[in-house]
């Protein structure tokens, strides 16, 4: 049985449903309230188990299954034989939602359904895609409504054991963290992976023992909180993801932004290209520009992360130092008039310019 958990972690069987019959065999009353063959895994019992090793007809399935996962990673596909000469290295896809699967609840509506079809659809093209979002205690609210017709918010939480994610470690084992710098103290992430087929989308997390408790919850909600914790997350999805990244070694070639919530990948980008070739920020700026993409779905000023320009300050004051420019540089950037002290710093003016 072996090869269930490798099944039941890659969350292709979420749009090609030839391992339905395996998970409805092993519990078809959690398959069907869950969908979610890694939880029934971690659920089921070892008699269970035992029996299902002796059923012929059970293991028969597996093999198949497993044999058609091998065909899938070796059959031809249309991307690498038209464009794998043309682009060299990975498409680093951020966003701030994936919606994947309802195993895997870190989206709330439309932006994360179109980001996880983007992932699924890169997995049967080949397309280098990898992704990079955030990994939430709750993730979106359900929604109720009570006898008078109020809604009503609950936010279950999300056991990291029971989603199909496991951490990202490093080659000695070790749990991969990677580190952000808030006011007066830094931030530990903690990193995971799941498999998307052919593809893989990175996930990162604060709820770190190591991290104070208030921001251990900065990675709590999705679109939660105030403007604080919303610029903390961008700072850990932007920032800390395009670290991520350059952890791993990723020749990342495109940077996708899914909404204007992961523009600080630019600014990370720009510092790393800075460190590599001693080039200034404006240069860095403009060298990495023709690899960025942006693409938005609510083009409206409701859809767009605003923060004022005292909130911005506290948060990025030590880190323009390190792009060896000024504050109001910065914050320039994502202003309509850079020249308006007062104007709010928009992550979608940012994402655009840059």
């Amino acid at each position: 049985l072996q090869g269930l958990a490798t099944l039941a972690l890659d969350l292709r069987w979420s749009w090609h449903h030839g391992t339905d019959y395996l998970w409805r065999s092993v519990d078809s009353e959690l398959w069907e309230a869950t969908a979610n063959p890694w939880l029934i895994l971690e659920s089921v019992s070892d008699q269970r188990l035992t029996d299902l090793a002796r059923d012929s007809t059970f293991l028969s399935e597996l093999q198949q299954q497993l044999a058609a996962r091998d065909e899938h990673f070796h059959s031809e596909t249309w991307f690498p034989p038209q464009y794998q000469d043309v682009l060299s290295g990975q498409i680093a896809y951020f966003s701030m939602e994936f919606g994947l699967s309802e195993s895997l609840p870190i989206y709330s509506g439309g932006l994360g359904v179109l980001a996880g079809d983007y992932l699924k659809t890169a997995c049967d093209l080949d397309v280098p895609v990898i992704g990079v979002g955030l990994l939430y205690q709750q993730g979106y609210f359900r929604q109720a409504i009570n006898a008078s017709g109020d809604q009503l918010e609950f936010y279950p939480f999300n056991d990291p054991t029971m989603l199909p994610v496991v951490p990202l470690r490093d080659d000695k084992g070790e749990w991969v963290h990677i580190m952000l710098e808030l006011p007066g103290r830094p931030l530990r992430l903690r990193t995971w992976v799941v498999q998307v087929g052919r593809r893989s989308l990175l996930l990162l997390d604060s709820n770190d023992l190591l991290n104070a408790p208030g921001d251990r919850g900065i990675t709590s909600e999705l679109y939660g909180g105030g403007a604080e914790m919303r610029l903390q997350q961008e700072m850990v999805l932007g920032i800390g993801g395009w670290r991520l990244l350059e952890w791993l070694g990723m020749d990342c070639a495109v940077c996708h932004l899914n909404e204007g919530h992961a523009a600080f990948a630019i600014l990370e980008r720009c510092r790393h290209f800075m460190d590599r070739t001693g080039q200034s920020f404006e240069v860095a700026l403009r060298a990495t520009r023709a690899g960025n993409l942006f693409t938005t779905h609510t083009p409206v000023a409701a859809g767009f992360d605003r923060f004022s320009p005292d909130l911005f300050a506290l948060y990025f004051r030590d880190y323009v130092a390190q792009l060896g420019i000024g504050l109001d540089e910065l914050i320039a950037l994502g202003r309509a008039n850079p020249d308006d002290p007062g104007e709010p710093f928009n992550m979608a003016y940012l994402a655009s310019v840059s």
